[in-house]
């Protein structure tokens, strides 16, 4: 019940562990990336027009919907979902500086859709950086990442510790309840992004005076109730596609793992980012993240710069995709064998939680 890839092949160019990777350099082929790293305003500013009118458009018609049928309002949601996913891709790309040239251009419109995603975008920025720094790295987890145990730290933890990383694996808890708490709660406060530096912080409580300021506008134009009614659904749900995306680009059978003596960034980006092989409407609504590999290799592609960089780029096609029937064995991988290194789910779950060893 684990999705199961192709193991991991050497990366072209030397670099098959850390220490040829310290030898050679960085890979030969990563220059070839160069090209793909410019923006095209044209282009972003049809990606915004594409997604931020259509988000706020489809609210308000599921708003207007409640006059006709709250399962109108619900099946008009599901749509202004799909567009608030292709917000937070804007503001991921902001984040990484990469969907202008000018970085204030990139850090104003971060803070918009920061605003529209319920995220404060430097205290994000900075959380999601250290994500890239560490991915893969089994001595630096914790870092913007899915709590992941290695199995002989499961088989350690207490009875109790255990049921709590169950319960956090969970798909209710992880993919519904988890996105709902941590966009509308967690994020309201500057510990949640570890945002330590005095713009970090600032960017946190500006964002919640502007979500405060749009709240009360809303419930003063149409209501506490209408407002929950429609955007509560919205925001459950684009924030467990955004969750499930984010898991499935590094929680797979054949993923990426190497304690940080033998960790290797272009083995942890090539191979523990998946290339998630999408139905183009799907790829399109998901704003390309799917091609999480070579994001990973250089985050400062934009999203629409990832298709052709993927289609052009050799070593890329050597790179084993996830397909969306494939992607839900995932949800089975739940700890890291270190001795077979992989991801692997839990075995006799009643022997695991009482204390004995399977």
């Amino acid at each position: 019940m684990t999705t199961s890839i192709a193991p991991l092949p050497a990366l072209p160019g030397g670099t098959a562990s850390s220490a040829s990777a310290r030898a050679t350099g960085k890979p030969p082929w990563l220059s070839e990336l160069a090209p793909f790293q410019k923006p095209r305003t044209w282009r972003s500013v049809w990606e915004i027009m594409t997604s931020i009118p259509p988000y706020i458009g489809f609210w308000y018609l599921a708003y207007r919907a409640l006059e006709v049928s709250y399962w109108l309002t619900l099946a008009l949601g599901v749509v202004s979902a799909l567009f608030a996913v292709r917000v937070f891709v804007i503001f991921h790309d902001c984040g990484h500086g990469s969907f202008f040239k000018s970085m204030r251009a990139n850090d104003i419109l971060g803070t918009i859709t920061g605003v529209l995603s319920y995220t404060p975008y430097y205290a994000w920025r900075h959380s999601h950086a250290r994500h890239h720094a560490t991915s893969g790295d089994l001595d630096r987890r914790g870092f913007g990442d899915v709590w992941t145990m290695t199995e002989e730290e499961y088989r350690a933890k207490s009875w109790s510790q255990r049921i709590l990383y169950r319960l956090y694996r969970n798909p209710l808890v992880i993919f519904v309840a988890g996105p709902a708490f941590a966009f509308l709660v967690l994020s309201r406060f500057p510990f949640a992004d570890c945002a330590g530096k005095p713009r970090e912080e600032r960017s946190v409580w500006v964002t919640n005076f502007s979500l405060l300021v749009i709240v009360l506008g809303l419930s003063f134009t149409v209501g506490v109730g209408a407002m929950l009614a429609v955007t509560l659904p919205i925001t459950v749900l684009s924030g467990g596609i955004g969750v499930w995306l984010f898991y499935v680009q590094h929680q797979y059978e054949n993923t990426y793992w190497e304690r940080h003596e033998n960790w290797d960034y272009f083995q942890a980006a090539l191979y523990g980012s998946s290339f998630y092989k999408l139905p183009k409407v799907l790829q399109w609504f998901s704003g390309n993240i799917g091609f999480h590999h070579i994001h990973h290799l250089n985050p400062r592609i934009p999203n629409y710069n990832l298709e052709p960089c993927h289609q052009t780029i050799p070593v890329f096609q050597e790179v084993p995709p996830l397909t969306l029937r494939e992607s839900v064995k995932s949800l089975h991988v739940r700890l890291y064998d270190e001795d077979r290194g992989r991801m692997v789910g839990f075995h006799n779950p009643l022997d695991q939680v009482s204390g004995t060893a399977s």
